[in-house]
């Protein structure tokens, strides 16, 4: 059955992505707008001296101020021997309650100005005003100031302050306190103009007769100075209830209470002092639900806000600390590789095959093919086995007529049946799986080779490196492969738990092949599959950094995702076929409990949470200090610029790419996510992928040619050379 075939892969879940990472922005930025406008708990702004004051009426008039519909503006005062008590920014878990407490003592009455983001953090508060007979209005959603927005946010907030109202308690007030406001005559005209627009025909705006200024805590009896009325005069007196410690202004209101009291004043609220119907009206069912819908919406988006700042937390220190052990582990491991290789003389270790499965690789085999039989390896045989190319793959080989170059022709069955085909026809006990496209250097096979003088070594992986670097995109998959894959590579041989040999250079016992059965057909990643089966067997996987090739990666984005899906899809078949590892000892358990866990942890939570984190990056810009944001990014930045050196430097890379990192940490890596979300998604819902080529351009060709001859064929042309 024909392997290279079109698949139907599933899409709907982008739409839901879309969609959910859309409502996770709308919700973070709903609680942005609350917790990062206004500020509630200041006083009134300092009049500028620019400022045009408001009409004559509104100066020298009363404290409560009503705007008609058709202009016509009047005023009211409240009646001698009489204080309607107002208290602002609440309400609040702490204080409110106490205030509350404190008129309920003195059987008094007084009038609440809520902000309504605080009324859906405490409904409950707002409907024991109402209980216990006191009045509620409106402040405002975050305590904006009128006139520094817009008309739209204007209504905006009141808008939203009625439906928080709606939601809590079911009513709505005709009532209005702008927030920075104090007495009439402090009113500018542009204060007025910022009022009329929103206020007009819809609400009676309540001003002060007198403020405490108790949010400046100037100590409870200055406090009550500023709130007793000369002789018996009635006012309209501002307190505050939330936005900072009120200790003072509880233990005030008490002595207020009780001093205005001995006088004979009463305490009640403002529409009861000017004989107005009560402040608040009932809400129909429809009004109900939407607020109660906006307290829904509030509440999750600060729920959403706390654990994405979790959420960035720990991915940002697991990436930093997955850095810093690379770049440790990887230190320790070059030291003690290099200690091993003093004074060592690489070793004959008898006949080695090295097998190569094709499938339309007409652009690179050639290339491929020269650089191995040009190995400084004294002893080696090459069979490159085509799975049923159309592009004149074996005839390419063939036309070259090495010596040590078998050709052996099947029919399309996949590159694992191409490789054990290949397996099957090797005559040395030591075996090297190479990819189509990959280039050798002239001692890789040797290098190669070296650490299976260990007996306890069934595998060895070796350094692959990307070919064609040209432009961005193989700018970034050079740094990917030198900073992610050796750097990785490094760190699981110290933990002894290498869960992949790539398939580009990988040597093999033939012992541990035949053991786990040859490579194995039943993921896409056969190459991880192979690995974690013999590590499952008790053989030490190794990396030998020394053996370098040379491999040409996607050159096109759309090879990219089709190349990365597979891989991705494939070594999540892996991991999940051999899970029983995590609960088994010995070597097996290694690959358990610390390759398998990393791998989870690092190629597929995190890739997972990485749109919810870039979407709370967008709100960090919109609504966080942009000098806190942009050190955050730096710092990271920083950390993985030092690391990619690092890299460089032990791979003998020239460090010219790292410019181009800071674009890779932006672009290149939403890709990466986007894969691991569609293989974790055509994993779920049980879709195949098949084993796919990808397109060629001859990169690898190219950079055998530009050697210099250094890897030209060991080999005689021999005519009788080449088939199977």
């Amino acid at each position: 059955m024909a392997v290279h075939t079109k698949r139907r892969e599933p899409r709907a879940h982008w739409v839901l992505l879309v969609l959910g990472l859309v409502l996770l922005l709308g919700e973070l930025c709903l609680s942005g707008y609350v917790n990062h406008v206004g500020a509630e708990g200041s006083g009134p702004r300092a009049p500028a001296a620019d400022r045009a004051p408001a009409p004559r009426q509104v100066l020298d008039g009363g404290p409560v101020l009503r705007l008609d519909a058709d202009g016509k503006l009047t005023s009211s005062s409240v009646p001698s021997k009489t204080i309607a008590l107002t208290f602002d920014d609440g309400p609040d878990p702490t204080w409110t309650p106490q205030i509350l407490d404190v008129l309920a003592r003195h059987h008094a009455h007084a009038t609440f100005f809520v902000i309504g983001s605080k009324v859906n953090e405490h409904p409950e508060l707002v409907r024991r005003m109402l209980a216990e007979g006191d009045d509620v209005g409106l402040h405002t959603f975050t305590h904006a100031e009128l006139i520094t927005i817009p008309q739209w946010r204007r209504e905006l907030e009141l808008n939203l302050s009625e439906n928080a109202l709606a939601g809590a308690a079911g009513v709505n007030t005709v009532l209005l306190r702008p927030p920075y406001s104090s007495e009439p005559d402090a009113v500018s005209a542009e204060e007025y103009d910022a009022l009329s627009s929103v206020a007009a025909g819809r609400y009676l705006t309540v001003l002060a007769d007198l403020d405490t200024e108790d949010w400046r805590r100037p100590g409870v009896a200055k406090i009550v100075a500023n709130g007793t009325p000369a002789k018996d005069r009635g006012a309209v007196v501002m307190l505050h209830d939330g936005g900072g410690d009120r200790s003072q202004t509880v233990a005030a209101l008490d002595d207020l209470l009780t001093a205005l009291g001995k006088r004979g004043y009463t305490f009640t609220t403002v529409t009861h002092a000017l004989g107005l119907p009560p402040a608040t009206t009932n809400v129909g069912t429809l009004a109900r639900l939407r607020g109660q819908s906006l307290l829904v919406a509030q509440r999750l988006a600060m729920w959403l806000t706390t654990a994405m700042v979790v959420l960035l937390s720990i991915a940002l220190a697991l990436g930093v600390v997955r850095l810093l052990v690379q770049v440790i582990a990887a230190r320790v491991h070059a030291r003690r590789a290099r200690r091993r290789r003093e004074g060592q003389r690489l070793r004959y270790l008898g006949p080695v095959s090295i097998v190569v499965p094709a499938y339309n690789e007409a652009a690179n085999i050639a290339a491929t093919v020269r650089s191995l039989v040009g190995s400084d390896y004294p002893d080696l045989e090459v069979i490159v086995v085509d799975d049923g190319s159309t592009d004149g793959t074996a005839e390419i080989v063939r036309s070259l007529r090495l010596r040590r170059v078998r050709v052996v022709r099947q029919a399309n069955a996949g590159k694992p049946a191409a490789l054990n085909t290949g397996i099957a026809r090797a005559a040395g006990e030591i075996i090297v799986l190479v990819d189509g496209d990959t280039v050798f250097a002239r001692d890789a096979v040797g290098r190669l080779v070296q650490p299976f003088a260990d007996a306890a070594v069934g595998a060895v992986s070796g350094n692959t490196k990307v070919a064609n670097r040209k432009g961005l995109l193989g700018r970034w998959q050079h740094l990917e492969y030198v900073v992610g894959f050796n750097l990785d590579r490094r760190l699981y041989d110290l933990g002894e738990c290498m869960p992949t040999v790539p398939g580009a250079i990988g040597a093999f016992r033939r012992e541990v092949l035949d053991a786990v059965g040859g490579v194995p057909a039943a993921t896409l990643a056969e190459d991880t599959d192979l690995t974690m089966a013999v590590l499952r067997r008790g053989w030490r996987v190794v990396y030998e950094e020394t053996a370098v090739a040379w491999t040409e990666a996607p050159s096109s984005l759309r090879q990219l995702w089709r190349q990365r899906y597979r891989w991705c899809y494939g070594t999540m078949q892996a991991i999940w076929k051999h899970r029983a590892s995590l609960v088994e000892r010995g070597p097996s358990g290694k690959l358990g409990r610390r390759g398998l866990l990393y791998l989870v942890l690092f190629q597929i939570l995190l890739p997972l949470a990485a749109p919810a984190v870039d979407v709370y990056a967008v709100y960090g810009l919109i609504f966080l200090p942009p000098d806190r944001v942009a050190m955050v990014w730096l710092s990271y930045t920083a950390v993985q610029m030092f690391a990619a050196g690092y890299a460089l430097r032990l791979d003998r890379e020239r460090l010219r790419p790292l410019w181009s990192l800071p674009l890779q940490l932006i672009v290149y890596r939403q890709l990466m996510y986007l894969v691991t979300i569609q293989s974790t998604v055509t994993a779920l819902t049980g879709i195949r992928l098949r084993w796919q080529s990808a397109s060629r351009t001859g990169d690898a060709e190219a950079l055998l040619v530009g050697s210099g001859g250094s890897w030209q064929a060991a080999g005689t042309r021999d005519p009788g050379a080449g088939t199977g």
